[in-house]
């Protein structure tokens, strides 16, 4: 199975959406395991059918987490925002970031976060309250141009692009998306390390612990329990900015 297939597979086992007429965009946003701040190190996945009938698929890098600087200054009493996983649909729109420049902004409904409070440089998405509301969680490109090294102030809880060019393209497809059907457009976010804990509890649920034990002496069960155990410690593979791929 190919990442575009593993990626619709995640999202139907969680119940989400997704869009199949031609040029509807899917905007797919899967957040890393790592809980150090400041890296763009999670991947936003945009696809969508085309007049053939076939799949095409974007990948780009992206920050789905606040960057250190408004970690330690947020802007709220209660904590920097970390929007939490989730679909939410028809949330957002083309429109004016912060007055400057079209990206796509928060103008549709309202979304959750979760508050970062303590002031520290390790993302806390366990331990905040959760806020649901308007809180101006965009989706917007860090440099006018070039590549970002850090995030920093680029995000206090939106969804940034580390490249100018892969936003810039990205808004080319989201403005074809809006002349076909409208100002409204949807965004998923999934947590990678929520994901595979939910695919650890299920599977040990599934078939009991002391099957786990004795499982634990095939080698195929052996790569599948530390793939799901090391994902939450380990690098991820570093894949490229963007990449185009196309399925039936």
């Amino acid at each position: 199975m190919g990442v575009l297939g593993k990626v619709k597979t995640v999202l139907r086992m969680k119940g989400f959406e997704i869009y199949d007429r031609p040029y509807e965009l899917n905007i797919v946003g899967i957040r890393s395991h790592h809980s150090k701040a400041n890296r763009f190190d999670d991947e936003m996945h945009v696809f969508f059918k085309t007049n053939s009938g076939g799949w095409e698929h974007y990948i780009f890098k992206i920050t789905t987490d606040p960057g250190t600087y408004w970690l330690h200054n947020p802007m709220m009493p209660q904590g920097t925002a970390i929007l939490k996983e989730g679909q939410y649909k028809n949330v957002y729109q083309i429109g004016l970031h912060r007055g400057k420049y079209y990206a796509l902004i928060q103008g549709g409904g309202t979304v959750t976060v979760i508050r970062d409070y303590n002031r520290d440089a390790i993302l806390d998405w366990y331990n905040g309250k959760e806020q649901k509301g308007w809180f101006g969680i965009n989706i917007h490109r860090a440099m006018q141009k070039g590549t970002a090294k850090y995030v920093e102030e680029f995000s206090a809880g939106c969804q940034v692009f580390e490249n100018a060019a892969d936003f810039d393209l990205f808004m080319t497809l989201a403005q074809r998306h809006r002349s076909l059907y409208g100002n409204k457009f949807t965004y998923t976010l999934i947590d990678y390390r929520a994901m595979k804990r939910a695919s650890l509890r299920r599977w040990v649920t599934g078939i009991g612990i002391g099957a786990v034990a004795l499982a634990l002496f095939f080698p195929a069960v052996k790569e599948i329990l530390s793939e799901i155990l090391n994902d939450e410690t380990n690098e991820s593979e570093t894949r490229t900015k963007s990449e185009t791929v196309s399925n039936h």
